[in-house]
């Protein structure tokens, strides 16, 4: 049993990693930014640390007070990316130095895009960078460097479309712009591929990752390898009553607006090493179902979710 320090532990995969460690025996020091998170994890039953993302300070003494840490916080700004990014890559720093030594373990979250496109990506990949999620890769080796200083650090790499049957990730942004615009849309043939994982498959993988990853692995969470985004944009139509139609490359960014890099990619990823090294097994339900099964549209993630 271990007590681990988690942030974004309100958002929607950080609230379903919290409820994973406790299940499993763990204790959990949850960062909180507010009044509301801090209610919420003492009804999920962990342990409030009071700070945010920001303050690095808070961020060093619940690395400090822990026998690991999972960081699954960030701040999704898709207006100042890279200003959300760089503040990821200090808050990775100042925990890092925290454990330097001590050889705890430290999960921190990456993205699959930052993978070559047109390519199957697997753990041993390095990153591209002219890929769609580039701006993440400072964080990525600012992790990774800490395996050489006496930290026990692993990357879970997450897929695009992170997913339970009310939000699906990248898909929720998806099924909003198909709402607003009357049509649910794919570029070209829609047969680049999206990787997928259910919500809770992803809060598995980080714990098994805090519990047993190899220093300076990088893990997949990816439960579906690849899905066409012909049919995720098919299964936003049919959910909405709406027309699926096919637009241009060349109209993509007008159609999806920052979404659009993303869209334009082709991430097909391979989970074989992150199977064989930890056991995991993705059990849940797929993308294209969770979207079909959606009770009501989810909107953009609160702000609240998204420290």
């Amino acid at each position: 049993m271990m007590r681990v320090f988690v942030t974004g532990a309100t958002g929607f995969i950080g609230s379903a990693i919290v409820r994973e460690l406790i299940g499993s025996g763990h204790q959990v020091l949850g960062l909180a930014r507010s009044d509301k998170s801090a209610e919420a994890l003492v009804v999920a039953g962990a342990e409030v640390h009071r700070g945010s993302l920001d303050d690095l300070d808070s961020l060093r003494r619940g690395a400090e007070a822990a026998d690991g840490v999972i960081h699954a916080g960030f701040a999704h700004d898709f207006s100042d990316l890279a200003g959300a990014c760089e503040k990821d890559r200090c808050a990775i720093e100042t925990m890092g130095r925290a454990l330097k030594g001590s050889n705890r373990p430290f999960v921190t979250t990456s993205v699959i895009t930052v993978l070559r496109s047109g390519h199957l990506g697997t753990e041993k990949d390095a990153t591209d960078p002219d890929s769609a999620g580039a701006l993440r890769i400072a964080s990525e080796e600012a992790a990774l460097s800490m395996a050489a200083q006496g930290v026990r650090v692993s990357v879970v790499r997450l897929a695009p479309c992170v997913h339970d049957a009310n939000r699906q990730g990248f898909a929720t942004r998806l099924a909003d712009l198909a709402h607003e615009k009357g049509v649910s849309a794919y570029v070209g043939d829609g047969l680049n591929r999206w990787p997928a994982v259910h919500r809770l498959d992803a809060a598995n993988l980080f714990r098994l990752a805090l519990e047993s990853a190899p220093a300076g692995s990088c893990l997949h969470g990816v439960g579906e390898e690849e899905v066409a985004f012909l049919d995720i944009a098919e299964a936003i139509g049919r959910r909405q009553n709406l027309p699926v139609v096919s637009i241009s490359p060349e109209d993509a960014y007008q159609h999806f607006g920052w979404l659009a890099q993303f869209v334009l990619s082709d991430n097909p990823t391979s989970n074989a090493l992150t199977r064989k090294w930890l056991g995991w097994k993705p059990t849940r339900p797929s993308l294209v179902a969770d979207i079909e099964g959606t009770i009501v549209l989810m909107t953009t993630c609160s702000l609240e979710d998204k420290k």
